[in-house]
């Protein structure tokens, strides 16, 4: 059975609009403008005015105008816009100085999971999907972003709490600055480093992925730099969380 949409609350939006284009302005202009009863408009007026959408004007009590929360909400949207198109351009940056597949992977509520990648031209490659889940345990994401993480945090998205040994690899992780990990899937090899918000808490990881035998351990450090400054270029750019922590 269809769920049917709720038309108080379609009232109250298309009031709000109405304020936001004729600002200041009255409940009797409204009515008249909205063809709506005078109560139902005052209803509305004192839902949005409750929730922080709109106040009455300082110099003309009678008359609403909108809240600054409005502009607040554009500006995060479009700083999330911008950090992604950053993100993009790093990944690409990155699969083209180091020939592997770069991705950007990042915590969705209790679970990491990839959400950007640019891929490698080479004929044999790793193609992660886009939404993918990612390992928390296993995969150099999750031995990178953990370290920054609450003890509850870790456990949520470990499922258990963590025991002292992998605590331990995770702060080896966290002084070197990346993580390399194959246990995910054995034929390939997994490079990946932090990327934090304005705030300090890692907002997700940069890492390559590619074939394990075209990175050897001993290539690891070179290529482990290039992903590290990609990630410190992002950390230096982010404006806000591009997801659900």
């Amino acid at each position: 059975m269809a769920v049917k949409g709720s038309s108080t609350a379609a009232r109250v939006l298309v009031v709000f609009e109405a304020v936001a284009e004729n600002q200041p302005v009255g409940v009797a202009a409204l009515s008249r403008m909205l063809d709506i009863d005078k109560s139902a408009v005052q209803r509305a007026l004192v839902t949005l005015a409750e929730q922080g959408w709109i106040q009455a004007r300082e110099d003309q009590l009678t008359a609403w105008e909108t809240t600054p929360r409005i502009a607040n909400i554009a500006h995060s949207s479009r700083a999330k816009s911008d950090l992604r198109q950053r993100i993009q351009h790093a990944l690409e940056e990155l699969e083209a100085l180091t020939g592997e597949t770069a991705i950007f992977n990042e915590p969705d509520g209790p679970r990491l999971v990839v959400s950007q990648v640019a891929e490698s031209r080479q004929q044999l490659r790793m193609v992660p999907r886009i939404g993918a889940v990612v390992p928390a345990r296993d995969s150099a994401t999750g031995r990178v972003l953990l370290p920054f993480l609450s003890l509850a945090r870790q456990t949520e998205l470990l499922g258990d709490p963590p025991d002292a040994k992998f605590l331990a690899l995770l702060e080896e992780c966290r002084a070197r600055g990346y993580a390399a990990s194959s246990e995910v899937d054995e034929p390939s090899m997994t490079i990946a480093a932090p990327v934090f918000g304005v705030d300090g808490r890692p907002i997700g990881a940069v890492a390559i992925s590619g074939p394990a035998e075209r990175m050897p351990p001993d290539d690891h450090p070179r290529l482990a730099e290039y992903v590290c400054q990609a990630a410190n270029r992002l950390s230096r750019g982010a404006s806000g969380s591009v997801g659900r922590s």
